[in-house]
């Protein structure tokens, strides 16, 4: 639908017509005998004539006029109202980048991946589900980063998430520090909306904030953290004598991961497979519903560029006809000299 912002300058359209009504102040000046004017009455009748003959350079005006007084409207096109599901979630995910990730313990179609890969995919499909969170993501190694800050842009989100490469952070985990940036991320959005999904495969190893002082941080501020320990638990590896099994998460710290979850009202989860990683995620969307709370807005198109172009480009046609004439007039004066 089209409408104008501010219509009632529309009400200003006939003011150049009442500006030819006023007359001009008359001016008596003394009178001077000149030789030449003759030719000059005839120049001047010539100009008065042409003027009669270009209504089309007083119609441009005219457009010109109307076309800026159209712009100044501010013409918009409304859409449609549309209906937009919004959620009161803010979710972070905060992933873990060290270098213990690119362990090739994982399956997926029959081939080994690492533990970043698997990851990759399962939390991608889980960013694709929350069509009306607003999602962030903190990729944490030695360091934390916040890689993407509280979005509905879930298609960024996935996109950065996918460029996560190991050592990005640091090959260490610093899972206290993780938690304390969401905290800092979280602790100004609404109550009882601030949900924190920690994903490592490891212990804290590196970082300035322990993990049980960053779990009272978040317990303070009210946020929920569901702790989701990675890894394999068995691994054969083959040797010199033959194969051995190994335990390639040894170092996974499940009493601290326990801890946080307990704390702060969450749940710790162990995913031991692509599998378990996935249902975990669904599991997540049971115990984080999306709130169906439909928010109506109607999309707004300025239109203002349009008018303002056609009058410029008027403008235009009528400056390159000054400039001619100009270049007319000069032999219209001679040739009268001539006669």
């Amino acid at each position: 639908m089209f409408e104008m912002q501010w219509p009632w300058l529309l009400w200003l359209a006939p003011l150049p017509l009442l500006m030819g009504f006023i007359t001009p102040k008359k001016r008596i000046e003394a009178a001077l005998r000149v030789p030449f004017y003759q030719h000059a009455s005839q120049l001047e009748h010539q100009n008065r004539l042409g003027v009669g003959k270009r209504p089309a350079k007083l119609l441009s005006l005219w457009l010109m006029w109307l076309f800026c007084l159209l712009a100044a409207t501010n013409p918009q096109w409304v859409g449609e109202p549309t209906s937009m599901p919004s959620s009161g979630r803010d979710l972070l995910m905060a992933v873990d980048i060290s270098g213990s990730m690119e362990q090739t313990d994982m399956v997926a179609n029959g081939r080994k991946i690492t533990r970043l890969m698997a990851v990759k995919k399962v939390i991608g499909d889980f960013v694709t589900r929350r069509t009306t969170d607003r999602l962030g993501l903190i990729l944490f190694g030695a360091q934390a980063y916040l890689q993407a800050p509280l979005t509905y842009d879930r298609n960024t989100v996935n996109q950065l998430l996918q460029e996560a490469q190991i050592g990005f952070a640091g090959r260490e985990t610093a899972i206290g520090d993780a938690i304390g940036l969401a905290v800092k991320r979280l602790r100004d959005r609404p109550d009882a909306s601030r949900v924190l999904v920690v994903l490592t495969d490891g212990a804290n190893t590196a970082g300035v904030l322990a993990p049980d002082k960053a779990t009272e941080l978040a317990q303070k501020a009210g946020i929920k953290i569901y702790t989701i320990a990675f890894g394999a638990e068995s691994m054969e590896v083959p040797g010199i004598f033959g194969s051995r099994t190994v335990n390639p998460s040894a170092d996974l710290d499940e009493g601290t991961m326990m801890a946080i979850a307990e704390k702060t009202g969450g749940k710790y989860f162990r995913a031991r497979d692509l599998e378990e990683l996935d249902s975990i995620h669904r599991e997540l969307d049971r115990l984080e519903p999306i709130e169906m709370e439909t928010e109506t807005f109607r999309p707004v198109q300025t239109l203002f560029y349009w008018p303002l172009a056609f009058a410029f480009f008027l403008s235009l046609i009528f400056a390159l006809s000054h400039i001619w004439q100009g270049r007319a007039t000069p032999l219209a004066k001679n040739t009268v000299e001539a006669k």
